[in-house]
């Protein structure tokens, strides 16, 4: 085999790297990838980024049509918050509202992930639900309105930390959404955070830096939150956090 097809063939798993993890991340109607991409989903989180550019743009197009009607930025806050829980079928809030009921609903880590799984939604996770979609509609409303990179820069950067909290947090248990993805290597979470953070520069400038470093610190601690309360990581736990820095994000682009 010549370089010429060994190049050929990385771009190819490249590609399906990134269609896989758009599967595993949103609910968009996509080619079926490969068996052999999801055999090794663990290492398509570093596209995790990617998938966040993708949601962002997508949201910042229903943004423009939306100004070039005429309409509202807080209306158009709205539409563009409803097209990006339409596109990753609200798993990230679903995470959010799981961890607020296990978390506090719970007296040791057994029960809390046992509340976790629960499909009914609690006291805690409709009030976590309430207070992060009204901070993040506020903040997106203002963000708009200086521009819609900030916009992508917080969808991108809060899927970063993502494969590094896999990489690094052992699963909270043995079932599941993350423990069937596996943990991805630590070369792996390298390349999704340097991705996004030159994609972050590009988009808003120096401001990126300030948003990698709250994005690290949040992650950082709702981490060291999880695994006090339940012993390790989840997919909930990621959900959570993707939702709970885009929104962080997002309020200080608007600070």
């Amino acid at each position: 085999m010549n370089k010429n097809d060994l190049n050929g063939m990385t771009l190819r798993n490249s590609l399906w790297d990134i269609v896989a993890a758009c599967t595993l991340l949103t609910r968009l109607p996509l080619p079926q990838a490969p068996d052999e991409a999801f055999e090794r989903q663990a290492e398509n989180a570093w596209a995790f980024p990617i998938v966040g550019l993708v949601v962002g743009m997508a949201t910042c197009i229903v943004g423009a049509i939306g100004f070039w009607l005429g309409m509202n930025a807080a209306i158009i806050a709205g539409f563009m918050l409803a097209t990006s829980m339409i596109m990753t079928g609200g798993m990230h809030e679903d995470g959010l509202a799981d961890c607020a009921d296990g978390f506090w609903g719970g007296f040791d880590p057994a029960r809390r992930l046992e509340i976790m799984k629960d499909s009914q939604i609690g006291t805690y996770g409709v009030l976590a639900i309430v207070i992060v979609t009204g901070l993040r509609w506020m903040a997106l409303s203002a963000t708009i309105s200086l521009g819609f990179a900030g916009v992508i820069a917080a969808a991108v950067l809060s899927r970063s930390v993502l494969p590094a909290i896999m990489a690094m947090v052992a699963h909270a248990r043995d079932t599941g959404l993350s423990h069937r993805v596996g943990r991805p290597t630590q070369q792996t979470a390298a390349i999704s955070c340097g991705a996004a953070g030159l994609l972050a520069l590009i988009l808003i400038g120096f401001s990126a830096i300030g948003a990698a470093l709250i994005t690290v610190f949040l992650a950082f601690g709702l981490t060291k939150l999880a695994k006090t309360k339940i012993g390790g990581q989840t997919g909930d736990v990621l959900g959570a956090t993707q939702v709970l820095c885009e929104t962080a994000i997002l309020v200080f682009l608007v600070a």
